[in-house]
């Protein structure tokens, strides 16, 4: 018991680290984006989460030495052309934002095709193993609702950035995507509340432990 309450806390504080970070880094983001006159900071803002997955890859690597050498290598040809990342640095943050939507939206569209596993639907197959009728049907439809919501918020950011201050486009990229996100998954658990059984619920972070359980085993797997 206090094991698994231990657990739980433990989780609880990653998601409350998380959570903490991912609001620093958009008001950081918001401030340098929104920026008329950007600087060597605004610039590191919006290149630091690539430099930083792409320092976690290469870390993560099979073949660590070689690929930190290219990361370093690739850190050093950035700063050979930083003047030009400064006065760009507005579109490094629409790549970013509308570049991730289109490619999530791209992706849960992709499983969307006939004779594949809908996204949502092989996330609930990790958890409930086997899917009632009810449930295949629901998970194919919030499928169809992530792919809109991931589309849709590209096509907005692209439009905002065009049309709209340079602010009010940060606003919306920076400040309510986090926000906007919490909201559609509030609302999917709402309505999955309303529609399904409860043996058929269950939330976000079950999902993601299964999928955990589900990565891990496959790679221990592994020769």
């Amino acid at each position: 018991m206090k094991a698994a309450h231990a657990t739980r806390f433990k989780e609880a504080g990653r998601w409350g680290v998380a959570a903490v970070v991912a609001l620093g880094y958009s008001v950081l983001a918001h401030r340098a984006a929104a920026s008329a006159t950007p600087d060597a900071l605004d610039a590191v803002v919006a290149i630091g989460p690539v430099l930083g997955l792409g320092f976690l890859l290469a870390w993560r690597s099979s073949q660590r030495t070689v690929m930190l050498a290219v990361f370093l290598a690739l850190c050093a040809g950035l700063y050979w052309v930083s003047p030009w990342l400064i006065a760009h640095s507005h579109w490094m943050f629409l790549l970013q934002h509308a570049g991730i939507h289109a490619l999530l939206c791209s992706a849960f569209g992709r499983t969307l095709q006939a004779g594949r596993t809908p996204m949502v639907t092989g996330l609930a197959q990790l958890v409930h193993r086997t899917l009632s009728p009810a449930l295949a049907r629901y998970t194919k439809a919030v499928t169809w609702a992530w792919t809109v919501y991931f589309g849709s918020t590209a096509v907005l950011s692209l439009l905002l950035f065009w049309l709209a201050p340079l602010a009010a486009w940060s606003a919306f990229a920076n400040l309510l995507g986090v926000p906007l996100l919490v909201l559609m998954f509030a609302g999917e658990y709402a309505v999955r509340c309303f529609v399904l059984p409860p043996a058929d619920r269950a939330g976000p972070l079950a999902a993601i432990r299964a999928y955990r359980q589900a990565a891990s085993g496959s790679t221990t797997q592994q020769p």
